[in-house]
């Protein structure tokens, strides 16, 4: 079976343009003010290009990003030269089952948005993540955490057409076709999205195919977890505005603190 890092350096191009059209800006209001909770430096989960960060250390946080992905960080870094940020943004390589942070922790606050740790594929490295985090984060530092809700509920469906639009690859625009497949694997919990990014025009097509997988993890399950990692959970939302959870909101947040 892949693990859960699988897919995201071929996703990479595609990650910003997609995610304009889906998740946008909306949860970034919510991580600026998780940041603002402390003085010390924020460490993001799974940064992919930036998405977060970069907007989280406009606002004065010093961030620093993770991710496994060469070619996400490629772009991350791209963009937090565009905004200026300095020493203010830093990215590293790394895997997040075992953070390497003597010289820039502890932190004040973890943030592991859009669902990072669902790309966790097994019980294992799930609680090895959440060690790594607990040793990463100060005493009384908050760590949150964004699930993608009730993966098992997404209907399963074949090569249908989810996102089309113009995609700029440097000086150059073509139409961007998403088909995706999603299966489900219920005995594993896992959910599968097969993507096939169609680049271009009937005679000059490009197909680039990749999987992404993640796995089904409750609020609950989360919570009892983050207790026995020596986190104290303060709140559990159903959006980004701070509404109360219930198991059919859109989003699902949980906010601990380091014992």
């Amino acid at each position: 079976m892949s693990e859960g890092w699988h897919g995201w350096d071929q996703y990479a191009p595609f990650y910003d343009w997609e995610n304009a059209r889906t998740m946008g800006r909306r949860d970034v209001e919510f991580w600026r003010r998780l940041a603002a909770r402390t003085a010390g430096p924020v460490l993001e989960l799974g940064c992919g290009t930036g998405r977060v960060a970069v907007p989280v250390a406009r606002s004065g946080a010093r961030v620093v990003g993770v991710d496994r992905s060469s070619q996400m960080l490629a772009r991350a870094r791209r963009h937090a030269r565009r905004a200026r940020l300095g020493p203010r943004l830093t990215f590293v390589r790394t895997d997040i089952r075992s953070l390497p942070f003597s010289s820039h922790g502890p932190f004040g606050v973890v943030m592991a948005p859009y669902g990072i740790l669902q790309s966790l594929l097994s019980e294992e490295d799930l609680d090895a993540t959440l060690a790594a985090v607990s040793r990463a984060t100060s005493r009384r530092g908050i760590f949150g955490v964004d699930l993608v809700p009730d993966l098992p509920a997404w209907r399963e469906y074949r090569n249908e057409v989810s996102l089309q639009g113009i995609f700029r690859r440097g000086s150059t625009r073509a139409r961007l076709t998403l088909v995706e497949t999603v299966r489900q694997d219920r005995p594993r919990a896992l959910t599968i999205f097969d993507q096939e990014y169609v680049e271009g025009h009937e005679h000059t097509e490009r197909r680039h195919r990749f999987t992404l997988t993640f796995r089904t993890i409750g609020v609950r399950d989360m919570c009892a977890r983050l207790d026995a990692a020596g986190f104290d959970v303060e709140a559990v939302l159903g959006d980004y505005d701070g509404s109360a959870w219930d198991e059919r909101a859109e989003v699902w947040l949980i906010v601990a603190r380091k014992r």
